[in-house]
């Protein structure tokens, strides 16, 4: 079947995180605000309401309409027999992409810690301080975990000899605090060179590779969640 992912149009977002298990594994699917727009979208979610995703992105199967990325990606993963198969490695990435969730939302609050609604120059004296305790503790403090963890099993992937959705979200997450916070990521450069070969590995697949050179990878901007503000850069 080929499923219909609905995630803002002009964003990579939390929906990159999808789109890149899908693309990795040739999986069909249709990106629908893409093709529809972003009302169509938003109808269709309220179409699904009581029982329907709170918000983007979200999987439409035949069945069913499964919202928030890490369960999307475990959907994604049992129903393709993406990653390892035993239930102790499963729940394990599962524990990990949590914890990428977990980081996504502090990178959204560096540029918007005080109200998700207002502007960014509404709140820049603020974001200013969030940015500098992000940079100087709460990346290093992700990284390093990650880091351990993409040390733990032998073979070139996370969970060993089969890539799965939290290699993709590392590569997205190396990808965009890179964008995000240039200098920073250079400071911190060899310090995580199991997550460094991990991005090349995920970057070498074909079918990345392939999608990294299409109109199909939407450029990071400063719309999305991982945003270049120069002025919140640091060593």
């Amino acid at each position: 079947m080929t499923y219909d992912l609905w995630y803002w149009p002009t964003l990579q977002g939390r929906g990159e995180f999808v789109r890149l298990v899908l693309e990795a594994g040739g999986i069909a699917y249709r990106d629908r605000a893409r093709e529809d727009g972003a009302e169509a979208m938003l109808a269709d979610m309220a179409a699904r309401a009581p029982d329907g995703p709170l918000a983007p992105p979200y999987l439409v199967t035949d069945e069913m309409a499964v919202g928030q990325v890490a369960a999307i990606v475990q959907f994604v993963q049992d129903r393709h027999d993406i990653g390892p198969a035993d239930a102790t490695s499963r729940v394990w990435l599962h524990q990990l992409q949590l914890t990428v969730a977990d980081l996504v939302a502090e990178v959204h609050a560096v540029h918007h810690p005080v109200d998700a609604m207002a502007w960014y120059d509404e709140q820049r004296p603020e974001a200013a301080r969030a940015a500098a305790v992000f940079r100087d503790q709460r990346i290093a403090k992700f990284l390093d975990h990650f880091e351990r963890a993409a040390g733990a099993r032998d073979g070139e992937w996370v969970a060993g000899e089969r890539w799965s959705g939290v290699d993709m979200a590392l590569f997205q997450v190396i990808e965009g605090l890179r964008y995000m916070f240039p200098r920073r990521m250079r400071a911190l450069q060899g310090r995580h060179p199991r997550l460094d070969r991990l991005r090349d590995a995920v970057a070498a697949l074909p079918a990345i590779a392939a999608y990294l050179e299409s109109d199909r990878r939407v450029a990071f901007n400063t719309d999305g969640i991982f945003r270049h503000y120069p002025e919140l850069d640091g060593d």
